[in-house]
């Protein structure tokens, strides 16, 4: 099995991360104002918001990992577009919803257009568009085997 069902993002401020995520576009049945925990529906996936210390706590309660007090975790999520002016559209979205651009979009090294922002926990978000990316019926990104 070769496969991820669901990210957890350990948020600060759960009514402020579901504020944000329903604002750029993220659907959820979630209709409380400040709920337990969140999620998202994702063509393929979930994306879940949980208390920080609540998810340290769920991972060993006696001894609870330290929490992170911010900076490059060594990790990133991304968002594929189907083109440029979609990279720019959901980037201007996720700043004036409260996101911080951390990299404007332009033209990288690997042939295609892609920035990143910041969520209001400080995960970084890479928002992306290839010009040889294909997308299956459900809007999966398709990486082709070089072969």
């Amino acid at each position: 099995m070769n496969r991820i069902n669901l990210i957890c993002l350990g948020v600060r401020d759960i009514k402020k991360s579901l504020a944000f995520y329903k604002n750029i576009g993220f659907k959820t049945y979630e209709k409380a104002d400040q709920p337990v925990v969140v999620f998202f529906d994702n063509q393929g996936s979930k994306l879940e918001l949980y208390p920080l210390e609540e998810l340290a706590r769920d991972i060993d309660a006696e001894n609870p990992p330290p929490l992170s007090q911010g900076g490059f975790a060594g990790m990133t999520l991304a968002c594929n577009m189907k083109s440029r002016e979609e990279v720019d559209v959901f980037m201007k979205m996720v700043q004036e919803h409260g996101g911080v651009i951390a990299k404007q979009p332009r033209d990288v090294f690997w042939g295609g257009y892609s920035g990143y922002f910041r969520d209001p926990d400080g995960y970084y978000w890479e928002v992306a568009y290839g010009p040889d990316w294909k997308f299956d019926a459900q809007d999966m990104l398709r990486i082709e085997d070089a072969d």
